[in-house]
């Protein structure tokens, strides 16, 4: 049986984790508001039985967001790789779980050449996929054609929602998740040569 491998023609990017780095402490902030340590912190917030509630625990994450966006720096690899992308004409764009605010400043303090960023002000979060949705019709290309690349299973699951090609990005321990996604990329330096090995149509037999 032979299978067709469609081109990538554009590449769609996590930001924490992914190209800068951060130091969240998940754990600190669902202590803070509450939630328990096996639910989305998200989806807990969303859940709270009033605004005032939904907006004071908002606020706890915000701060944690931009304090932790005062220290992201690039991740090894990331702008080698995005800079040949770019000379490449790849287009490039940022789906993130940050909040608008705190994407802007690391973005500010590690500048990439990528100007479409979607965050969760702008769509639901992930592994919702509208804001990869989104990306594609902004694009004009097809799902089949886009990769999405992250460093958690959210990533993954909006990808594979998005019906695009999930690539992880795990450059220390190899989660057990790492099954479910179409790549894994240990080194961000081959993401290029990843790419590039689908610049066309490959029949894999």
């Amino acid at each position: 049986m032979t299978t067709q491998v469609e081109a990538i023609h554009g590449v769609i990017f996590d930001l924490d984790g992914t190209l800068v780095s951060s130091e969240l402490d998940f754990s600190l902030i669902k202590a803070q508001i509450g939630c328990p340590d096996n639910e989305d912190l998200l989806d807990f917030i969303a859940q709270l039985p009033s605004p005032y509630m939904r907006e004071e625990a908002m606020n706890i994450v915000h701060q944690h967001e931009l304090l932790d966006a005062q220290h992201a720096t690039l991740l090894p690899g990331v702008s080698e790789a995005i800079s040949l992308l770019n000379d490449r004409n790849i287009p490039m764009a940022i789906v993130t779980r940050n909040f608008d605010k705190a994407a802007a400043l690391k973005l500010k303090n590690n500048p990439l050449p990528i100007s479409t960023v979607l965050t969760r002000s702008d769509a639901p979060a992930k592994p919702d996929p509208s804001a990869l949705n989104a990306i594609a019709t902004l694009w004009n290309i097809s799902a089949d054609n886009l990769l999405y690349v992250g460093d958690y299973l959210y990533d993954i699951q909006a990808a594979h929602n998005a019906n695009m090609r999930a690539c992880l990005y795990a450059p220390n321990e190899t989660p057990p998740y790492a099954d479910q996604a179409d790549y894994v990329l240990h080194d961000f330096y081959d993401l290029v040569a990843l790419v590039e090995s689908y610049s066309k149509k490959v029949e894999l037999c």
